[in-house]
């Protein structure tokens, strides 16, 4: 399945607009990590535990839109997003969504 965060896609048209497609993911830190990012306020630098937190909840939101997408009958996705939300202190959801799009051809 093509994903992309434009309108178009080069050489191919679009058929048919099949809806949106989303997935999404709500995450909490764990009392690990806060100890590491509080060790790591006091010295500076990056917080590399939330950031790979961050990176696998991406990757999870992304899956399960592209999981929506077939499930609508998607050749391809596109003007992908991605948004975040607070949904309590320490937790936070990450949102994926795009246009599910049947191509010609």
């Amino acid at each position: 399945m093509i994903i992309t965060t434009t309108e178009q896609i080069p050489n191919q048209e679009i058929e048919t607009i099949l809806g949106i497609a989303r997935g999404s993911t709500v995450r909490a830190k764990s009392v690990a990590s806060d100890f590491v990012a509080g060790l790591k306020n006091i010295v500076g630098g990056e917080l590399n535990e939330y950031t790979k937190l961050q990176g696998h909840s991406r990757e999870q939101a992304l899956q399960r839109m592209i999981d929506d997408g077939k499930k609508l009958g998607a050749d391809a996705i596109v003007n992908v997003r991605l948004t975040t939300s607070t949904i309590t202190q320490g937790a936070s959801e990450i949102l994926a969504y795009g246009t599910a799009v049947k191509l010609k051809g």
